[in-house]
């Protein structure tokens, strides 16, 4: 058996989401390795230690109150951030008005 941050038993075709980054998967495997639980979540294909993750309720699952109507991605706007703060600015692209 294994048992989320919450201490909730973890079954296999529940959605969790993953603590540290916000990844949100159904999981689609459970397994125990000296007596530490893992689950295997569909949105990455990898493992997650049971305890690192908590179980989703039904509300939680899909948030689609994003301005583009579509489900909030975390690991999307990590991306998008990340490439944002990798922009130069040019002194040649805009010039002061005055």
């Amino acid at each position: 058996m294994a048992f989320d941050a919450r201490d909730k038993e973890i079954s296999i075709d529940d959605y969790v989401r993953y603590v540290d980054t916000g990844t949100v998967g159904k999981v689609l495997d459970i397994k125990m390795e000296d007596e530490t639980g893992w689950v295997l979540i569909d949105k990455t294909n990898l493992w997650y230690k049971s305890k690192l993750v908590e179980i989703l309720e039904e509300k939680d699952i899909n948030i689609k109150d994003t301005p583009t109507g579509r489900e909030l991605d975390v690991e999307e706007l990590k991306e998008r951030a990340e490439k944002l703060e990798n922009i130069e600015l040019d002194s040649n692209v805009a010039e002061g008005g005055g």
